[in-house]
């Protein structure tokens, strides 16, 4: 069997790191014990592993150059063993997959916050024309006093003994390939490559601490209920100092006494005697944008309408709509919806004798006297009348 690991993985004295990793990976995938179990190939697949053990190290692939041994320097597995996790690569195609790792080496200590979320209550007129509001967030800051490096003024963090630095260590195991060598994160820094031997005193090396600040939040037009406003960096700050995540406010919309939404329509009930819906009357209905309060200063001729002059028709029944167009709550996307007025008719309850002598007198007129009260057809909806219509 050849002894030089170069032919072995059939790569020349020259190739780089990439050229032999490649080979390796080539070999190992049409030698492995998985894939061809006979005892000849297994054999071979430990002569690849322990070649590329070899020319993967640059020390013992420079000490073989120099005409060493190369089953001295962990060829015959003497030494270290080869790596489990470049046997994955070679399946896998990633720095670590099957281990569950990322890329290899110590890990930042700067990371991305955490998103926060807040709840504000609106009135439906803020949430319908928008509002600007300061709210209190209490949320992690980036520490001022060692501007997030977690270490105490005048100090650095140092390289860990352990990993030196590296971030990770390798566990040795024995298997019926040898000895497998799998890299773990370090556990005296937790995978960082370095310990803060003096941590800030005010962050306790975290890099951050928790404080409240006020934040001016705009609020667009035409917010609903459940709306989330997103404020990109708000949030909180990272360990180590890293980025901040996101603000999200959550709009809450307080119940209204006189107006409800159905989308971007207003909706509202105005209740009229019985003599005003028969004859028909002019009122003055009072529109949202009277919640809204007058900026300071401001022209009177700039201000929004706050009322309507709305018009009954005479004979108007309870129960019946009127639609005013364009008075609704305005569209994140532009535009604005309706106020639809519903009418209530009030019946009297109590009459004393002239109002009842009228009445009767009216019902005389009218021939009411002994009304027949016969049933009506149930309401058709809008399809079925369409539907009559094209049947004729």
């Amino acid at each position: 069997m050849t002894q030089d690991p170069y032919e072995i993985l059939g790569v020349s004295r020259d190739a780089d790191a990439d050229e032999i990793k490649k080979a390796y990976r080539r070999l190992a995938r049409q030698l492995h014990p998985d894939v061809n179990p006979d005892p000849e190939t297994q054999e071979r697949f430990k002569d690849v592993s322990r070649a590329y053990e070899v020319l993967s190290d640059p020390g013992k692939r420079a000490a073989y150059d120099r005409g060493g041994d190369a089953f001295s320097q962990g060829f015959g597995g003497a030494g270290q063993g080869f790596s489990f996790t470049d046997i994955m690569d070679a399946f896998f195609g990633g720095g670590g997959a099957a281990a569950g790792a990322g890329a290899r080496g110590p890990r930042s200590r700067a990371r991305r916050g955490q998103d926060a979320l807040i709840r504000l209550d609106v009135t439906l007129a803020e949430a319908a024309f928008g509002v600007t509001r300061d709210l209190k967030v209490d949320t992690a800051l980036r520490c001022e006093a060692c501007e997030g490096e977690g270490t105490a003024p005048g100090t650095k963090p140092v390289p860990c003994e352990t990993c030196h630095g590296q971030g990770e260590v390798a566990v040795v195991q024995r298997s019926f390939l040898g000895e497998i060598r799998t890299l773990r994160p370090c556990a005296a820094c937790r995978g960082y490559g370095s310990v803060i031997p003096d941590p800030c005193r005010e962050c306790s090396g975290d890099g951050r601490v928790r404080s409240r600040r006020t934040l001016t939040v705009k609020i667009p037009a035409g917010v609903d209920h459940g709306t989330r406003v997103q404020l990109t960096g708000q949030g909180e700050v990272g360990p180590g100092g890293g980025p901040a995540g996101d603000l999200y406010v959550e709009i809450h919309v307080e119940p209204h006494k006189t107006f409800t939404r159905h989308g971007n329509d207003l909706h509202t009930t105005i209740s009229l005697p019985m003599t005003a819906a028969a004859l028909g009357t002019h009122l003055t209905l009072p529109l949202l944008e009277a919640d809204l309060e007058p900026p300071k200063d401001s022209d009177p001729d700039s201000r929004p309408v706050t009322t309507y002059d709305l018009d009954v028709r005479p004979g108007t029944q309870s129960g019946s709509e009127q639609v005013i167009r364009g008075f609704g709550v305005p569209s994140l996307r532009g535009g604005r919806g309706d106020l639809v007025v519903s009418i209530s008719v009030d019946t009297p309850t109590r009459l004393d004798p002239r109002q009842e002598e009228l009445l009767r007198e009216l019902a005389a007129i009218r021939g009411e006297e002994q009304p027949d009260g016969q049933n009506e057809a149930p309401h058709k909806s809008m399809f079925g009348r369409l539907r009559e219509a094209f049947q004729g």
